[in-house]
């Protein structure tokens, strides 16, 4: 039995993973798959990817090749989810400001620098007008600390996954003022080069696995209740972030890389882009 890991961020989109390995799907191989929550999110699995902390990860796709770019030894080995993101754009429940533009000039929470939380602020600017070299941050790690930020005013507002903070907004802690869907496919599976170029076989099975999974995952009967009750969502939450997701089995296109490449580069956010090669297993 070898023993891989793996890590992702606590949501939803990833009970795919869960379930198969409950379930025994990885064992059926050979393969004690360990999967570790990461409520940092990407910057920080960017980090334990670069140090060889873990062998695989469901991560952001923009935050990954940004760190692919700098020098992580790391390759995508397909895409997850094949759909956007919803960045909710929020503001404490106190707050003053009412609007996306009146956010101008204001400093946002991120998780990490590098994260997604940090580099969709520079996308959603682009989008509002705004001077990207004029964004401000305050950096927060985990959504309690986003909370905690805005409520004490050391920043104004927090982009994180729509639904994941759904029930915040529902709660009377934040106010939603808007989305920013990613231009591209939010997650994608990567590995550390040293765990793909040692365990390919490994790699073939674990794809094959979670393949087999996704592609039937919103066919499984009451599949809306068990998101629902286990990441503590409404019913009605979870159908719409169903109806717009949807989990892919293939590799990134090359078009879609080098539309994120150049989209960093364009905001100043990476220095040069690589091929194709050497970002795709």
């Amino acid at each position: 039995m070898k023993t891989v890991k793996i890590i992702g961020v606590p949501e939803h989109f990833n009970l795919p993973w869960h379930m198969a390995i409950e379930e025994g799907a990885f064992e059926e191989r050979g393969i004690n798959l360990t999967w570790t929550d990461i409520p940092e999110g990407t910057g920080r699995m960017c980090d334990l990817l670069d140090n060889n902390e873990t062998d695989l990860a469901i991560i952001l796709t923009e935050g990954i090749v940004k760190s692919i770019t700098e020098g992580n030894q790391v390759r995508i080995i397909q895409e997850y989810i094949s759909s956007p993101l919803h960045w909710g754009i929020h503001v404490d429940i106190n707050s003053t400001y009412k609007s996306l533009e009146e956010l101008k000039n204001t400093t946002a929470a991120i998780s990490r620098f590098g994260s997604g939380s940090h580099l969709m602020a520079y996308v959603h600017a682009k989008q509002m007008g705004w001077e990207p070299e004029n964004l401000k941050f305050n950096l927060v790690n985990t959504l309690d600390g986003a909370v905690e930020s805005l409520a004490c005013g050391n920043a104004d507002y927090f982009m994180w996954e729509h639904f994941t903070t759904k029930p915040l907004v529902d709660g009377g802690i934040f106010r939603h003022l808007g989305d920013c869907p990613t231009p591209w496919p939010c997650f994608v599976l990567v590995g550390t080069n040293k765990f793909l170029s040692e365990h390919k076989n490994l790699v073939k099975h674990i794809r094959e696995v979670i393949n087999n999974y996704t592609a039937e995952f919103k066919q499984i009967p009451s599949i809306e209740r068990s998101l629902a009750n286990r990441y503590q969502q409404k019913l009605i939450d979870i159908q719409q972030w169903l109806q717009r997701t949807q989990w892919s089995q293939q590799q990134l296109p090359e078009h879609t890389l080098i539309k994120v490449q150049d989209t960093l580069k364009e905001l100043k956010l990476i220095d040069s882009s690589l091929s194709t090669s050497e970002i795709l297993v």
